[in-house]
C-alpha cells in the first residue's frame, strides 16, 4: 500500500512549552498534544468550527516583525524574537497553528473569561443533575467544577423552556439544559445530510427545534445524543435506564454491514443497556447508525435457541456432536457458511468442509447502501470468508444451485451455519429431503427441520475478528456471558471437526490463531493480541478483481485524525 504523505509540521508555543503539530491544526488540538486541556463546548474535531460558546478563549501572541524591513524584532533581554500579544483573548478553536504562534491558557485574564462564560451558561440551566441522564459524562458539570466560579450571582427566576420534547422516534429533548452549542445542527447538516434542526427565537429564549413538518428521524439521529455535551438530547430507549458509572464498557464491531463501524457495548451484570460508537478515524470517525445500536436486543429475543436438540428432543452436547458427525460422515454433504461468522469460525468451517470434501457457499445479504456508514453488503465478514478460503467467489442471495443438487439427490446432508435455508430460497420440500445439522443463535424454519440443533452465541457473547470492506481485520470482545444452554461457536465447530476428522481440533481463539497464521498467508505474523483496537489492513490484492454489490464502496470519507482522543 502507498504510505500517506507526512504532514508539514510547525512549532507553536503553549504555556511556554514548544510543541510540533501538523500545519493548520487548531490550537485546542495543539494544546492537547502538549498535554494542556482547553475547555470547549461547541467545538468538535469532526465538525466545522463555529466559535459560538467562547469557552476556549486563550491569550494569543505572534512573533514580532518590523513592518518596514520584515525582519524579526528581537528582545534584548532574552535574545529571542519578541512576541506581540493580542490585547484581547482569542478563541482557540478558530485559531490555526502557524510557525511561532504562542498561546497562554492559564493567565488571570483567561481564567476570568472562562468563569464568565460558565456563569452565563448556568444562568438558565436547571439544577437537576441528580436526575439528569447525562450525569457521569456531562461536560458542563465537569467544566463548571474545573473552570467555574463555584457560586452564582444570579438572583432572578430562571427562564422555563419545554421539557420531554420528542424531536424524532429515538431522540428526546430537554430544552432547559441546551447550551446552544449547535453540534447537533452541524452534524445533521454536514454528516447525516439531513438538515432538519435549527434554533428559533433569540437570547435566553432561543430553543432547538425541527423545521416545520420535519422530524429528526434519520438513521444517524442518536449521534446527536453522543456529541451533546450536556443532558439536552437523550436517547429515548436508554433514558432513565441506568447510570453510566455502573456500566462496563467493551469494545466491539457493528455487524449490520461490511463497514465494520467500531463500537462500545455498555453492560451490567450480563445485561446490555446501550451501544455507542468508538472512534476510528480510518473507518467511522466517531459515528454509527441508529439501526446498529439496536442489535443487542437480539440477545434476549423470544426465538433465541438455548437448548441442544437431536430429532426434536433435548440432548447433551456430546451426543449431539456425535450424531451430527455421523450424519456428515455419511457423505453427499453441502456446507452453508455465514458471512456473519467470525474469521476464526469461518476457518474451522472450511476445515470441516475440506475434511468432508463438501461444497461450500455463503448467503449474500444485499440492501441499499446509504453512502455514509451502511453499505450494500449487509454481511459483516464476506471478506473474511475470502481471506480464509471458505469461498473463492462472491456469494449469491439464493441457494438455487444447492436446491437443484438436493432435488437431483446429490446432496443428502446440509451443515447450516447460522443461516435460514428457507429464507435463502430452499423450499420446505427440499428441506425435508436432507438431514440438516443447524448451528446458530435463533430459531427459524431451518432449525425446525433440522435433525441436530446446536445453539451458539451472538457477537455480544464471544470474541473474535471480522474483515470489513477495506479488508481491515478488526477485533470484537465478549461483553456479556452467553445465555444458559448456548455454546461458544468455536467449541461446537472444533468438536465437530475433531469428530469428523478423527483428530483433535482447536476450540478457542488461541488455538485457532495458532493454525490460522500458519495456513492463511495473508495473516502471517499476526495474532489476536497483535491486532490493535483500530484494526490492521490486510494485503487483499488477490481479491481486487471481485466486484462487490452496487453501493458497497464507502462513499463517506472519514476525516483525517485531528485529535488523539474524542472531544
Amino acid at each position: 500500500m502507498t504510505q500517506p504523505a507526512k504532514p508539514d509540521l510547525v512549532t507553536v508555543n503553549v504555556d511556554g512549552r514548544e510543541v510540533s503539530v501538523p500545519k493548520g491544526t487548531n490550537m485546542i488540538e495543539a494544546a492537547r498534544l502538549a498535554g494542556v486541556d482547553v475547555p470547549h463546548y461547541c467545538y468538535h474535531p469532526k465538525l466545522t468550527v463555529v466559535g459560538n460558546c467562547r469557552m476556549c478563549l486563550v491569550e494569543m501572541g505572534l512573533p514580532a516583525v518590523d513592518p518596514a524591513t520584515k525582519q524579526p524584532v528581537m528582545d534584548p533581554a532574552t535574545g529571542k524574537q519578541k512576541i506581540n500579544w493580542v490585547p484581547r483573548p482569542t478563541i482557540a478553536c478558530a485559531t490555526n497553528a502557524t510557525p511561532g504562534l504562542h498561546i497562554r491558557t492559564n493567565t488571570p485574564s483567561v481564567k476570568d473569561c472562562r468563569e464568565g462564560v460558565m456563569e452565563f451558561l448556568l444562568i438558565n440551566h436547571p439544577l437537576d443533575c441528580p436526575i439528569c441522564d447525562q450525569a457521569g459524562e456531562c461536560r458542563l458539570q465537569e467544566q463548571s467544577m474545573g473552570y467555574g466560579r463555584g457560586y452564582s450571582r444570579f438572583i432572578e427566576h430562571k427562564n422555563v423552556k419545554p421539557k420531554r420534547t420528542q424531536l424524532g422516534p429515538r431522540v428526546t429533548l430537554d430544552d432547559e439544559r441546551c447550551i446552544l452549542c449547535s453540534r447537533c445542527i452541524r452534524f445533521c447538516k454536514e454528516v447525516a445530510k439531513d438538515d432538519v434542526l435549527g434554533f428559533v427565537d433569540r437570547g435566553s429564549y432561543s430553543t432547538l427545534t425541527c423545521y416545520p413538518g420535519k422530524e429528526l428521524a434519520n438513521n444517524y439521529s442518536l449521534n446527536t445524543v453522543d456529541i451533546c455535551p450536556v443532558g439536552a438530547l437523550t436517547s429515548t430507549d436508554f433514558r432513565f435506564k441506568m447510570r453510566v458509572w455502573f456500566l462496563k464498557q467493551t469494545n466491539s464491531i457493528d455487524t449490520e454491514s461490511s463497514v465494520g463501524a467500531n463500537t462500545v457495548v455498555w453492560s451490567r451484570e450480563g445485561v446490555i443497556y446501550r451501544i455507542t460508537p468508538r472512534r476510528n478515524d480510518e473507518v467511522n470517525d466517531t459515528w454509527m447508525t441508529d439501526s446498529g445500536r439496536l442489535l443487542f436486543k437480539e440477545v434476549r429475543q423470544e426465538n433465541r435457541l438455548t437448548a441442544v436438540q437431536v430429532d426434536g428432543q433435548a440432548s447433551s452436547l456430546d451426543i449431539a456432536i456425535h450424531t451430527a458427525a455421523e450424519l456428515l460422515k455419511a457423505g453427499s454433504v453441502a456446507v452453508v457458511g455465514s458471512g456473519r461468522s467470525s474469521v476464526e469460525e469461518q476457518f474451522l468451517t472450511k476445515k470441516i468442509a475440506d475434511t468432508l470434501k463438501a461444497s461450500t457457499q455463503l448467503v449474500a445479504r444485499v440492501g441499499q447502501g446509504d453512502k455514509i456508514l451502511l453499505s450494500a453488503d449487509r454481511n459483516p465478514n464476506v471478506r473474511g470468508a475470502l481471506v480464509t478460503g471458505l469461498i473463492n467467489r462472491l456469494p449469491e442471495a439464493q441457494l438455487s444451485q444447492l436446491g437443484a443438487a438436493i432435488d437431483a439427490g446429490k446432496v443428502k446432508t446440509v451443515l447450516a451455519i447460522n443461516e435460514d435455508l428457507s429464507a435463502a430460497g430452499l423450499t420446505q420440500a427440499q428441506l425435508g429431503k436432507v438431514a440438516i445439522v443447524y448451528v446458530g443463535t435463533h430459531a427459524n424454519a431451518t432449525s425446525a427441520a433440522a435433525r441436530v440443533v446446536l445453539p451458539t452465541l451472538t457477537v455480544f457473547e464471544k470474541s473474535g475478528t471480522l474483515v470489513n470492506q477495506q479488508f481491515r481485520i478488526q477485533k470484537f470482545h465478549a461483553a456479556i456471558p452467553g445465555l444458559a444452554g448456548a455454546v461458544n461457536d468455536l467449541v461446537v465447530l472444533g468438536k465437530l471437526l475433531a469428530k469428523v476428522g478423527g483428530s483433535s481440533a482447536p476450540t478457542d481463539l488461541t488455538g485457532v490463531w495458532a493454525q490460522l497464521v500458519g495456513e492463511v498467508a495473508v495473516l502471517a505474523g499476526l495474532s489476536f493480541a497483535k491486532i490493535s483496537d483500530t484494526g490492521v489492513v490486510l494485503n487483499a490484492s488477490d481479491f481486487a478483481n471481485l466486484v462487490f454489490p452496487e453501493g458497497e464502496t464507502l462513499h463517506y470519507k472519514p476525516a483525517a485524525a485531528s485529535a488523539p482522543v474524542p472531544a
